[in-house]
């Protein structure tokens, strides 16, 4: 019997080793992140070297030389322009923003007649916080009033004609308002019709798959622009004569549709990613086609894929803006639209508006990020104990 080879074998224990120091303070928090390594710390470095040269005149523009108060252009504008400010670039003219910050909420909707949509929107927030709070009850009740009732009653109060209502027609919506309709509006719609054209991708019926790859491939091939001319200018021409279809309308058409399309691919990647077991599992148990998908496929197939249906909600919210080429006034182009105001026409006014404009879509997009990342620590039961 050949002797067993133990060299490798340790013949003496290893000497304790101190505590691991700990990383729940700030102290710690910098030394794991900041300064574990010495390319770490370089990077570190050079980071603060950038952010010190960069903040200061950044915060200096934005907040200390900065005009917050004033009726018109002199409160912001230089000394050569015939303001009060000396000679040379002035702050960021946030009294224009504050001037005009109702102009940018709901655009040129009649001034009387803007408590409709300030209801609209409370009624959107009392019904939208119970359907993001997991714990909330009655989930279906809230999300039929939420995705069924409560457009049919918006369209009535921001539209009127009806019930005493002052009819105020789409043309005169704009500003935010026109921008978070066209965001909700495609959410709502993009997620059913997407989760159906993947499924129909995935489908063994030749004529439903040949249907929805087509529909897919053809949206995904051209940019929302085509999407938008195509809602605005083509679609007339297919309809009978006399028959019209509202700009706004055709622009909801539009964006939801295009939305479709991408969030079909998204979750028909989720799809691919549920083991065949699982089916097959629901197939023994009997259940039809809709009560596996519905029961079993989707529930899992959704939560692996909520980075990418939260990433397109949020690229979603941003190509609205585009609706501007058909002569739509959302947020974005209702703040462009008064920088060419003569009371208000500053070197630092559209600077200062691109900026507010900037920083209200980042509250909107970060909320979503934010949001997607805690329903993925709720959603992720796979490892906990």
């Amino acid at each position: 019997m050949a002797k067993t080879d133990l060299s490798y074998v340790r013949s003496d224990m290893l000497a304790p080793q101190p505590a691991p120091l700990t990383n729940r303070n700030v102290s710690g928090w910098i030394r794991t992140n900041l300064l574990a390594t010495p390319k770490d710390v370089v990077l570190t470095l050079i980071a603060i070297g950038v952010m010190a040269a960069i903040l200061p005149g950044a915060l200096n523009w934005l907040f200390v030389q900065a005009s917050w108060l004033g009726s018109d252009r002199s409160v912001c504008a230089t000394l050569v322009q015939g303001g009060v400010q000396p000679d040379g670039w002035h702050g960021a003219c946030w009294a224009f923003v504050k001037d005009r910050f109702v102009q940018f909420l709901f655009g040129r909707y009649p001034l009387d007649e803007r408590w409709r949509p300030i209801l609209v929107a409370v009624m959107f927030i009392a019904l939208l916080v119970p359907m993001l709070i997991p714990k909330a009850p009655r989930k279906t009740l809230n999300a039929v009033l939420l995705f069924i009732i409560f457009p049919i009653v918006a369209f009535f109060l921001l539209h009127g004609g009806y019930f005493g209502l002052q009819k105020v027609e789409t043309a005169f919506w704009g500003g935010l308002m026109v921008t978070l309709i066209l965001s909700f509006v495609g959410i709502a719609v993009s997620f059913p019709l997407g989760t159906l054209l993947a499924l129909g991708r995935r489908s063994k019926m030749p004529v439903i798959k040949t249907l929805s790859v087509t529909f897919i491939e053809v949206v995904r091939g051209v940019p929302l622009i085509t999407v938008l001319f195509m809602a605005n200018v083509m679609l007339p021409l297919f309809l009978p004569t006399g028959w019209t279809i509202d700009n706004f309308l055709r622009a909801l058409v539009a964006v939801s549709l295009f939305s479709s399309a991408y969030m079909a691919e998204v979750i028909r990647g989720g799809l691919q990613a549920i083991p065949k077991g699982q089916a097959e599992g629901a197939d023994s148990l009997g259940l039809s086609y809709w009560q596996k998908m519905r029961l079993i496929i989707l529930p899992q197939a959704i939560k692996l894929v909520i980075p990418g249906i939260v990433n397109t909600f949020i690229g979603m919210f941003k190509d609205t803006s585009l609706v501007s080429i058909i002569g739509m006034f959302d947020f974005l182009n209702t703040i462009r639209l008064n920088f060419t105001d003569t009371t208000w026409i500053t070197p630092v006014t559209p600077v200062t508006g691109l900026i507010f404009a900037g920083f209200i879509y980042w509250i909107f997009c970060f909320s979503m990020s934010r949001y997607s990342a805690f329903m993925e620590r709720h959603l992720d039961t796979g490892h906990k104990r």
